[in-house]
């Protein structure tokens, strides 16, 4: 870790609690009427970071959280959250992480360094996808278009408005809520989403 993470690891707690005070980055939006996507998320795929591919639809009967991720940001520290949130729903969420350089040059690393990080300084053993784009725009990954355009998942146009955004998709393939970068992972309306 380098000088810089320690000390955006130190000062995370005080960071997320002057966001909520300020009601910066902590939106919650929720698919209240249920919309069904007119495109199954089902039919996308996501690159790992080791190569390897994985097919949404062998995650069918099971609550998706995607997040799109950085090692070099404030929120950095979410990754502890999110191995915790992992392990004690392994039984009925699956997480994956989406490395991104989007926002101010916070993520640098390859995908080998990115994994090695995660791993050595919070113990992620959910998957990471290769390092890519998430913001709209031409090279935005598929499955992140997905997310962020209406026309594709039925209701949603919000697109990461930061690191650390996270989406959530219903055992059905359904995207039922998106949450700002501030709301913890393990907070209570996460922790319920998931657990409904």
């Amino acid at each position: 870790m380098t000088m810089r993470q320690k000390i955006l690891k130190a000062v995370y707690p005080l960071m997320m609690g002057v966001t909520k005070l300020f009601g910066k980055n902590n939106k919650t939006m929720i698919n209240q009427l249920g919309v069904i996507a007119p495109r199954s998320v089902y039919d996308l795929t996501v690159t790992l970071n080791s190569g390897d591919t994985l097919a949404l639809s062998s995650l069918q009967g099971k609550k998706i959280l995607l997040v799109n991720t950085a090692s070099d940001c404030g929120y950095t520290n979410q990754y502890t959250d999110l191995q915790q949130l992992y392990e004690q729903n392994k039984d009925r969420l699956v997480i994956i992480g989406f490395p991104a350089n989007d926002f101010h040059e916070q993520e640098k690393g390859s995908d080998t360094e990115i994994a090695q990080f995660c791993k050595v300084n919070f113990g992620v053993s959910f998957p990471l996808a290769q390092k890519s784009v998430v913001i709209k725009s031409p090279e935005q990954n598929p499955v992140f278009e997905w997310l962020t355009h209406k026309d594709q998942n039925g209701w949603n146009e919000q697109a990461p408005s930061w690191n650390f955004s996270k989406y959530l998709v219903n055992e059905k393939g359904v995207l039922t809520h998106y949450f700002d970068p501030s709301v913890s992972p393990m907070s209570n309306i996460i922790t319920g989403a998931i657990t409904k």
